[in-house]
């Protein structure tokens, strides 16, 4: 296996629909397209939380997978949300997006852990049974230890020892935790990448990290990429001057009253960008109104982050 290179920007693209809720192609299309053509850019990884995905279809989860797959043309891998509840379940859902296109698994936990925890050894089963299943390579998703669902640091090396795991997304949002369980992952499996999804507070993680799987990359994926670049150099003031000039959009995007606000902002500033025409959601996520996208197109023009050239929406 040659395992996905993901040492840059790694996007989490929104799903765009119609305005009568339907999947809009073009929109998708575009937004692919774009994402793909911005150099640091090393996958796309759709249908998590800001894609949305737990509020498609089965076929209409295995359509964005064919339609991502076309668009990118095998230049970066297309990375996919794998949600099913049950181990067998997922290895299932797994296999089909591998046959759509998918050369990627971010894996999500079982949601039921959210609430309950899971039972020691159930997670690094789920894993194997992805791969073994699929062949997808596997991303060990870390949620935040405020749920039940995040991980203990022998469950995290356990799973990232594993055949077919190449990277962590870690979203602990515990300081403490990260500068102790990082390294030790990274002592323990020197090949597995680490990349940070702290939409909402990216510096801290900067420096130890070998690039970023954030739905942020949808907004501001230029100035993520210089991000990147100066963490990885160990430029702390370059990568602060770039953090400063982030958090006008920083701040109305995810400094919300809810993380799953930040969906709908994210097609607001989208729309600021002139990449949609509109921020259609699906329920349960609700419109934030007119305000708040004043706000936002305000947040975009006081971060110096202008429209994107029509000539590459335009690209087919």
């Amino acid at each position: 296996m040659q395992p996905m290179d993901l040492r840059g920007l790694n996007p989490a693209p929104v799903t765009a629909f119609n305005k009568d809720g339907s999947l809009d192609i073009e929109a998708n299309r575009r937004v692919a397209k774009w994402l793909a053509s911005i150099e640091g850019v090393k996958s796309l990884v759709i249908l998590g939380h800001a894609g949305e995905g737990t509020f498609l279809s089965e076929e209409e989860r295995l359509e964005m997978i064919r339609l991502y797959a076309d668009a990118v043309d095998g230049a970066i891998p297309i990375i996919t949300g794998i949600v099913g509840e049950g181990t067998q379940v997922a290895a299932e859902e797994a296999k089909k997006c591998k046959d759509a296109g998918a050369t990627g698994a971010l894996v999500y936990p079982n949601h039921g852990w959210l609430r309950f925890g899971f039972q020691k050894g159930a997670p690094q089963d789920r894993y194997k049974a992805i791969w073994e299943n699929s062949g997808l390579q596997c991303i060990l998703f870390q949620y935040p230890d405020v749920t039940k669902a995040n991980y203990d640091l022998d469950t995290q090396l356990e799973i990232a020892a594993q055949e077919g795991v190449v990277a962590t997304k870690n979203g602990v949002r515990n300081m403490k935790r990260w500068y102790v369980e990082i390294p030790a992952l990274k002592e323990a499996n020197p090949d597995l990448q680490v990349l940070s999804c702290h939409d909402e507070w990216l510096l801290p993680t900067m420096f130890d990290v070998d690039g970023l799987l954030v739905g942020y990359g949808n907004v501001a994926p230029e100035l993520l990429v210089k991000l990147i670049k100066a963490g990885k150099a160990q430029d702390y003031p370059a990568a602060r001057k770039v953090f400063e000039q982030m958090m006008p959009i920083t701040r109305t995007v995810y400094h919300r009253g809810s993380h799953m606000e930040g969906t709908v902002a994210l097609k607001i500033a989208l729309m600021g960008r002139g990449v949609l025409d509109h921020a259609t959601v699906r329920e349960p996520l609700k419109p934030l109104g007119k305000a708040a996208e004043e706000e936002i197109f305000a947040a975009l023009k006081a971060s110096g982050i202008d429209p994107v050239d029509p000539k590459l929406l335009a690209a087919r």
